[in-house]
């Protein structure tokens, strides 16, 4: 992120200096351009087809694409698809235009791990032929024994001495699917006594038999996720093979791997920090288990921080971005309040989205002494902030709605709003004065009367008596029904995500539905996702999902209140 800072010089002229700071990341790329290490860079996403991305990702495909894009250089999307188990054409697809919409550019860069099968099995054998790969018939937990422990070394595989002969036979035996399912593996030569446990001659290919989204019935083998990985960065000239934290432990085998294979340019590990966001679920079984259990209606609920649940919500690819830039690129692992992500949504909005009256819990005012039957038209900014939006004509007449809590019979002090007796304007119209009320048997207030001071006018110049207080409104003629939706985190943020025994600790509150709420006539036109801000009230988009020109149902984006402070 670029900071400017204004300084005063000895001759009191004003000079404006950038000062610009670049993250730990761009730093290393930066010294190996200079140093000549590399002529391009080449970053990559490499998501496995398993799953939706969510707001995590994000971050992972903005700061790749976002170097790449800074050095003049190239940007991979990549599917890590060499686990069949769990992989679906869905998952591409949908993962495809999360990355799309986020901002990922990758123009006819898409690539498949699955492309390089017979690349990555010609790598085994060469492991092989080199002595650096055996295969083994132990089973996994036999293979967990042997490994050791953090505090004691592993020992080696009875068949670890296995000649080089045998094992290109064995191997090959197990490619043309001669061995049942997980009776062999492939497993790396290093050190059983190595202090980092995933040096402990891991396992690098497994007999699966099990049809492959890409390559059909093709495999009866399949690479393991670490060994596949620095190859796949090679085969496509990765430079900086970027990823999370968790995989820091992982970098001395990612190193071994392209060292062993002898790649000319060979990729370099870079790790950062993951990005996690406060009361929210990101992790797959949990979000699962909601699915599964009804308690969401799918993986784009607008409650959770998947990408499309987001896109859902009617966040932003540009707030998504501006999100990422605040929360920075770092080492060391932090939790960022969800508050920010609200300010980015807003910030990105407030000048862009048309600004219009909705009533979500409607009471009836009717104007008194306002004509029967007629209808004026009355001119609103379409957004207060943004004159280039420019205004709008809004339906004006005898009977409205207006918030139920704009209305109270026993006002508590400094209650601004209508009451008996009290004179208040109406947003973009008139003064009003309350003169009575109807209520049912409960008390319920079911209608309130006015009368309305002609002489009031918005925009005529009136200058004579000032109220404090300003409603909103719509006619209740002219106004569209609608179903609006407000979301609050789905896990109570008082108690935190996790129950003691693991469980979610879901808000009961996390979904409230309005089917009695009245917005503008001018909203006929709109079509999904179209986001407004209601005033008063907060942003609003159109569902993607279940909205209908019939049937609008708005989502709540965020309310208008933060309690996020930028620095």
């Amino acid at each position: 992120m670029e900071n400017k800072d204004f300084i005063d010089d000895n001759s009191n002229e004003s000079a404006e200096k950038e000062t610009v700071s670049k993250n730990f990341i761009e730093l290393i790329i930066e010294k190996d351009l200079e140093e000549g290490k590399i002529k391009k860079v080449v970053t990559r996403f490499p998501p496995e087809p398993n799953g939706y991305l969510h707001i995590g990702h994000a971050k992972s495909i903005l700061l790749n694409y976002g170097l790449a894009k800074k050095y003049g250089g190239q940007f991979n999307m990549r599917f890590d698809d060499t686990n069949p188990m769990k992989e679906k054409t869905e998952f591409v697809d949908s993962i495809i235009e999360d990355v799309k919409w986020v901002g990922g550019n990758f123009e006819d860069r898409l690539f498949f791990a699955s492309d390089y099968f017979d690349q990555m099995y010609e790598a085994a054998v060469k492991l092989i032929k080199k002595g650096k790969a055996f295969v083994c018939d132990l089973s996994a937990d036999e293979i967990k024994e042997y490994r050791g422990t953090l505090t004691e070394p592993g020992k080696n595989s009875p068949y670890h001495d296995r000649s080089i002969e045998e094992n290109l036979q064995l191997f090959e035996d197990m490619k043309d699917g001669k061995y049942p399912d997980a009776s062999k593996v492939l497993r790396a030569k290093i050190d059983m006594a190595s202090p980092n446990i995933n040096m402990r001659d891991p396992v690098i290919y497994r007999v699966a038999r099990i049809p492959h989204h890409n390559t059909g019935d093709k495999w009866c083998i399949y690479p393991m996720y670490d060994f596949a990985h620095p190859i796949e960065d090679a085969i496509e000239g990765v430079t900086h093979s970027i990823c999370t934290l968790e995989f820091e432990d992982h970098r001395p085998l990612y190193d071994w791997v392209v060292r062993e294979l002898e790649y000319e340019n060979p990729p370099r590990q870079i790790e950062f920090a993951k990005m996690y966001l406060t009361n929210v679920i990101t992790g797959k079984r949990y979000i699962k288990k909601l699915v599964e259990e009804g308690i969401v209606d799918g993986w784009d609920d607008p409650r959770l921080v998947s990408i499309n649940a987001l896109r859902r919500r009617g966040f932003t690819p540009e707030s998504i971005q501006l999100f990422m830039e605040l929360c920075g690129v770092s080492k060391g692992q932090s939790s960022v309040d969800y508050a920010m992500l609200e300010y980015c949504i807003r910030e990105d909005l407030k000048l862009k989205r048309p600004r219009i009256m909705a009533v979500l819990d409607p009471v009836k005012l009717i104007i008194t002494n306002y004509p029967e039957g007629q209808l004026e038209y009355l001119d609103a900014p379409n957004n207060q902030e943004n004159e280039a939006m420019g205004i709008r004509k809004i339906p004006f007449g005898r009977e409205l709605f207006i918030e139920r809590d704009d209305f109270m019979i026993d006002p508590p002090k400094k209650y601004f709003r209508l009451y008996p007796g009290n004179e208040v304007r109406l947003m973009n119209a008139y003064f009003i004065t309350c003169q009575d009320y109807v209520t049912d048997a409960d008390g319920t207030i079911l209608e309130i009367h006015c009368t309305y001071d002609p002489e009031t006018k918005s925009g005529s110049g009136f200058s004579g008596r000032k109220v404090k207080g300003t409603i909103h409104w719509v006619a209740a003629n002219t106004a569209v029904k609608a179903e609006v939706r407000l979301y609050e985190n789905i896990v109570d943020e008082s108690k935190g995500v996790y129950n003691e025994d693991g469980s979610l600790n879901l808000n009961p509150n996390s979904i409230k539905v309005l089917k009695e709420c009245y917005v503008e006539p001018g909203i006929s036109d709109a079509v999904a996702p179209d986001s407004f801000q209601f005033l008063r009230q907060g942003y609003f988009c159109l569902d993607i999902k279940d909205s209908t020109p019939q049937k609008p149902v708005f989502n709540r984006i965020v309310s208008m209140k933060s309690s996020y402070k930028p620095e």
